[in-house]
């Protein structure tokens, strides 16, 4: 009689009804079926209530799916207990047609707005995921393997789309050949650091390739300068009212020599690591991060690789790792571990991370992790 009533006032008022005669009907049903709104009675044969509840929270249903309780005005103990299992609203037997109306509207109407928000946020998960295709697309499918030489590189985006990149390119310069090495970070995180990572990577790129390409007898370092100051003084002139910047290390390999010539924009120090490297060298900055203001002074640094000696480079989401008590992995570990010596660019790499995961294990990533390793190979390696 109760189910009959009530559907018939809902269908009065302009619903759809269909009407299950016991609990474990009702779950088949929501199974099977899309429904907007449930009206639950707590009494019921074969399954209650509580136990309808308790399965709709169960496999995660009640996020989506509303119920309202019917009960007698004399179990509002009952239904304190159906509210703190997840219910959203309940009705007293006999029933009110006003207050039906007014209660099936309101949660109807919350449960058109959560359903728009979802889909609002299923649409922004879709293009966050273009972007992370479309921002993949930009790191290097494949390193350069210059002969006596490994290249190898770690990218691990603290969400959708990250703001750190890493680059490593081939130059041509007179009938020889040239490495072009970048790591970098975007200040910010999400989508505007996403784009402005692409703006910066594309500028690097195209300035260095443009510089390395153009005959004369310039050096690597004054080429190398030329190509960072025309991307500082591009971003700053051009986008400086978005006050985005990035910190850089911007460097041209010599495969031949082992000779490297770098500029390091407000970068976190590269490491240069080797047998005889003790204390192992670091590649300070050589000038402020790329964006701030135009016509910044850059200066550019040259270091020679000798055989089985590496260059590491690293972006601040390695030291800035924290644990879950919120300490970070820092500067000093990392240097500790890199001491350790590794038989390749790769298994240094592997080694690095899995010691930066173990210490933000149980702990949410806050930053972007980028790593770049370029090792020059022993004479027996070579």
């Amino acid at each position: 009689m109760n189910r009959d009533l009530l559907s018939r006032r809902l269908q009065q008022q302009g619903h759809t009804v269909t009407r299950a005669e016991n609990g474990r009907r009702a779950l088949e049903m929501i199974a099977d079926e899309e429904f907007d709104v449930v009206l639950l009675d707590i009494m019921m044969p074969e399954l209650d209530g509580y136990g309808v509840l308790e399965q709709l929270r169960a496999d995660g249903t009640l996020d989506r799916l509303p119920v309202i309780m019917i009960s007698a005005v004399t179990e509002i103990e009952s239904v304190v207990r159906c509210i703190e299992i997840g219910a959203t609203d309940y009705l007293p037997k006999p029933f009110n047609t006003v207050l039906l109306r007014a209660r099936v509207g309101a949660t109807l109407e919350k449960k058109r707005l959560r359903d728009k928000e979802r889909l609002w946020a299923k649409s922004m998960e879709r293009e966050l995921e273009i972007g992370r295709e479309i921002q993949q697309s930009f790191l290097p499918e494949e390193l350069p393997r210059p002969a006596g030489w490994e290249i190898a590189a770690a990218f691990q985006p603290a969400r959708q789309v990250a703001g750190d990149f890493y680059d490593a390119f081939p130059l041509a310069l007179a009938g020889d050949s040239r490495i072009g090495l970048v790591v970098a970070d975007v200040c910010d995180k999400g989508v505007g650091a996403a784009l402005f990572m692409a703006l910066f990577r594309s500028l690097l790129r195209a300035f260095t390739e443009r510089t390395f390409a153009e005959a004369g007898g310039a050096a690597d370092e004054s080429r190398l300068l030329s190509s960072v100051v025309s991307t500082n003084d591009y971003i700053a002139k051009t986008h400086g009212r978005s006050n985005m910047f990035a910190t850089a290390f911007v460097a041209v390999l010599d495969p031949a020599s082992g000779r490297v010539a770098w500029v390091n924009a407000g970068h976190e120090a590269p490491v240069i690591l080797g047998p005889s490297r003790s204390p192992a060298p670091r590649l300070a900055p050589s000038g402020p991060a790329l964006g701030l203001m135009p016509g910044m002074t850059f200066t550019a640094g040259t270091n020679l690789l000798a055989p089985g000696e590496t260059l590491f480079a690293f972006t601040d989401g390695v030291t800035e790792s924290k644990d879950p008590s919120g300490r970070f992995f820092s500067e000093e570990r990392l240097i500790d571990l890199l001491a350790r010596e590794a038989p390749s660019a790769t298994e240094l790499l592997d080694a690095v991370g899995a010691a930066v995961a173990a210490h933000s294990a149980g702990s949410e990533r806050s930053d972007d992790i980028t790593m770049l390793a370029v090792r020059r190979a022993t004479a027996q390696q070579g």
